[in-house]
C-alpha cells in the first residue's frame, strides 16, 4: 500500500510541475523574443531593414547568407555584435549581455521565418 502512495505521489508531482515548467519557458521565450526585436529595431534596423543590408547587399541576414558568412549559430551572431567587424559598429560596449543574446536569437527567428511578418 506505501508503495501505491508513493508512486501516485510523484506521478502527481510530475503532472503538476511539468505544465509550470512549460508555462515558465513559453514565458521566458516570449520575454527575449520581444527584448530581441526591440534590440533589433533600435539599433540594427537602420541597416538591416527587413533583413537586408543597404550598405553591402551580400551581407544579408537571411538564412543563405549567414551560413555563406559562417555567422548561423547564436554564438557567432553575439560574437560579430559584441565586436563589429569590417564597417559594422561593434555594440558590446552599448548593450548587455542579455540584449545581445536576445537579439541574436531573434536575427536566427527571423532567419528562419524569412523575415515575413
Amino acid at each position: 500500500m506505501s508503495k501505491i502512495i508513493t508512486v501516485v505521489v510523484i506521478v502527481s508531482m510530475i503532472f503538476f510541475t511539468v505544465p509550470e515548467a512549460s508555462v515558465i519557458a513559453d514565458t521566458s521565450i516570449t520575454v527575449t523574443s520581444e527584448l530581441g526585436a526591440k534590440v533589433f529595431k533600435a539599433n540594427c534596423a537602420g541597416c538591416h531593414i527587413k533583413g537586408g543590408n543597404i550598405v553591402r547587399r551580400g551581407k544579408n541576414l537571411k538564412s543563405k547568407a549567414l551560413r555563406r558568412n559562417k555567422v548561423d549559430t547564436k554564438e557567432a551572431i553575439a560574437s560579430l555584435v559584441t565586436n563589429g567587424k569590417g564597417i559594422m559598429s561593434a555594440y558590446g560596449d552599448k548593450l548587455s549581455d542579455t540584449e545581445i543574446e536576445a537579439v541574436s536569437s531573434y536575427v536566427l527567428q527571423r532567419a528562419a521565418e524569412n523575415w515575413k511578418q
